[in-house]
């Protein structure tokens, strides 16, 4: 029997490549990486929900925060996301778990082209990760425990949040960023293909 019951996905880092986005908004790689991080760090910061769009016009300017919000919603998956969440679909529950507006996460996770049976976005748990509350209303709506469910992180101040509420935490590290002090995952790979392993224990795509 499988160790899961569920899996569920942070969206612009753990299944998207969202670094593209702010590149092309911002016209340049390196004043695009420091959106971005401006934006994840406000994004962490904010606790209870406020308008996403007025978090990302926070993080690059209100005249930039039209087109990078529309660029967030054409992303596109890493690679092999497709073929690992329909191996996985045959197996466990499927769900997102992401820091946006619903109008958002439901245009980007359909991206994936894999359906999922929950996306539960900061907007309607009422807050923004890593506060408990986006990862209780994908638990709660899927009907699992927080054990039996397996949390794919793609930013390490996702490990944290995911953990404390007692969600085992996969790290999909695709940038390799560094932990710096913060909470260790389970397991830690730079592919969604090892995944796989995790779930059933086949052999990993790729």
């Amino acid at each position: 029997m499988p160790p899961y019951d569920g899996v569920l996905f942070d969206l612009f880092s753990g299944l998207l490549d969202s670094q593209p986005a702010y590149d092309q908004v911002a016209g340049n790689a390196e004043l695009g990486g420091r959106w971005r991080r401006e934006h994840s760090r406000l994004t962490y910061l904010a606790g209870a929900y406020r308008p996403f769009d007025d978090v990302v016009a926070d993080a690059a300017g209100p005249d930039r925060a039209a087109a990078l919000v529309a660029g967030l919603g054409e992303l596109e998956p890493w690679p092999e996301a497709p073929a690992v969440l329909a191996r996985l679909r045959g197996t466990v529950k499927l769900g997102v778990v992401t820091n946006c507006s619903e109008e958002l996460g439901r245009r980007a996770a359909a991206k994936v082209c894999v359906p999922f049976d929950v996306i539960a976005t900061a907007e309607a748990a009422g807050a923004y990760k890593p506060r408990p509350e986006p990862y209780l209303l994908a638990l709660e709506m899927l009907g699992l425990e927080a054990a039996r469910t397996l949390f794919v992180a793609g930013s390490p101040d996702d490990i944290a949040g995911a953990a404390r509420v007692g969600l085992p935490v996969y790290w999909h590290n695709r940038r390799g960023l560094e932990l710096d002090g913060r909470t260790r995952p389970l397991v830690e790979h730079d592919s969604l293909a090892p995944l796989i392993g995790e779930i059933d224990d086949v052999l990993p795509l790729g």
